[in-house]
């Protein structure tokens, strides 16, 4: 898998994942948990691997550019 996802991309996707399973598992007060949470679990993914196939399929990289 090609490394497509930068830092800047990374740390984002990292906090969103992060928020939808803390969503998803009731952690956040005064809102109610949802399954749909458990999506967060695809961006958390993504950022651990710096690959995100989507980016592949449409030619898309985030990363610095390599001379």
């Amino acid at each position: 898998m090609p490394v497509n996802v930068g830092t800047i991309d990374r740390g984002a996707r990292i906090v969103l994942g992060l928020a939808l399973v803390l969503w998803a598992i009731g952690l956040i007060p005064g809102v109610q948990p949802s399954i749909w949470g458990w999506i967060g679990v695809v961006p958390l993914a993504t950022a651990f691997f710096g690959s995100c196939p989507l980016y592949s399929l449409i030619g898309v990289s985030t990363c610095d550019k390599q001379v």
